[in-house]
């Protein structure tokens, strides 16, 4: 992110700074650690819902649903139904989930990388 003088030069719905900027909400939709690791597993090839689910450990139904209609309508993910019964529902990332995925996977990379002294950090705060 910029200066806050170039962050100035921004319409009102890029500012960051802006509470009722779409940036902003677009920002807090997707830096989410299901709508990460979503986008990191779309990455690698279209899957189903129920692929999803069991490589995603741990999220319910309920929260995979919300974040897969959250990264539709943000136009990260293309849901294809397939008419077949019962229905065949396949998700992929569309050339914005692409593109959003070389940040999430800096992310992950900066995650593995500093793991170590974070978890170090975490043991001397919680001593204290």
């Amino acid at each position: 992110m910029g200066t806050r003088a170039e962050i100035s030069e921004l319409p009102p719905e890029a500012d960051l700074a802006r509470a009722d900027s779409l940036a902003r909400e677009i920002f807090s939709d997707v830096a989410n650690k299901w709508a990460f690791l979503i986008i990191e597993f779309l990455g690698q090839r279209t899957m189903r819902f129920s692929e999803l689910r069991d490589v995603i450990g741990g999220i319910s139904h309920k929260m995979l649903t919300q974040n897969l209609r959250m990264l539709e309508r943000n136009g990260l993910v293309e849901r294809q139904v397939y008419p077949t019964v019962p229905p065949r529902v396949e998700y992929t990332l569309t050339e914005a989930g692409q593109a959003l995925r070389g940040v999430v996977d800096g992310v992950c990379a900066w995650t593995q990388r500093h793991l170590g002294h974070i978890e170090a950090s975490r043991r001397r705060f919680d001593a204290d």
